[in-house]
């Protein structure tokens, strides 16, 4: 049987949390960045409702462009980005902010998570945002980003939050945003990310990036490499 929390269990010391708001956002001030720190800002008090202390973190894509970049050629991170990469495998939750270009999320978010191993964010709760200059772009969230974290393996909210223009004028956009924000908290709340992970992390499959450097893992040295490239 369910039970609910005693007033008792309230005096408890607060659960602290780890929420990183990451977001692509690329003009100052930036509409991608202002829709995630509000998303962020709401989980944090939503949870302080909860009896835990959420630490927000931000990652902001932006400074960390030319990095990114190098690092999917040359697969060198730099330790501004593992600075980056390390709050992500930390991360508790996480609020996925970008700017929607030509009916797509931008390129500096998608290779941002590509770069990722892909094992990296399993079970991590996730709040899917997007900005972007018409809500006929609405449906990139649930069309392309769900995809994208559905591979990485996240649970993403039910509620994904995005704005176009006329948004920031209406009631419903703070709505959706606090529905968004309270999914995520119930889910970083019920710890499904660290059950996942206790019992099985050491099977999974790790690598840096979903595609890029897979192929720093072939031994070269093998009996079969050797005989693959004509026993030299």
């Amino acid at each position: 049987m369910l039970q609910t929390q005693t007033p008792s269990d309230t005096t408890s010391e607060p659960r602290t949390l780890q929420l990183v708001s990451v977001n692509a956002g690329t003009s100052d001030p930036s509409s991608t960045q202002m829709l995630a720190d509000r998303i962020a800002d709401r989980a944090v008090t939503v949870g302080a409702e909860h009896g835990l202390d959420i630490e927000l973190r931000q990652i902001d894509l932006r400074g960390l462009a030319g990095d990114i970049t190098n690092a999917m050629i040359s697969q060198h991170v730099s330790p501004e980005l593992q600075r980056a990469l390390d709050l992500m495998r930390d991360a508790d939750g996480l609020v996925a902010s970008t700017p929607v270009y030509q009916a797509g999320a931008s390129g500096l978010f998608t290779q941002f998570f590509q770069l990722l191993d892909t094992d990296l964010l399993i079970g991590t709760p996730v709040v899917l945002a997007g900005t972007g200059g018409t809500s006929r772009h609405s449906l990139v969230i649930d069309d392309q980003l769900r995809a994208m974290f559905a591979y990485l393996r996240t649970l993403t909210a039910p509620t994904a939050v995005y704005a176009a223009p006329e948004d920031w004028q209406e009631k419903s956009l703070g709505s959706r945003i606090g529905r968004a924000a309270n999914e995520l908290v119930l889910l970083m709340q019920a710890g499904l990310r660290e059950q996942l992970r206790g019992g099985s992390w050491g099977s999974y499959q790790h690598s840096f990036g979903s595609a890029g450097g897979a192929e720093t893992a072939i031994d070269f040295d093998s009996d079969l490499m050797k005989l693959a490239a004509g026993g030299q």
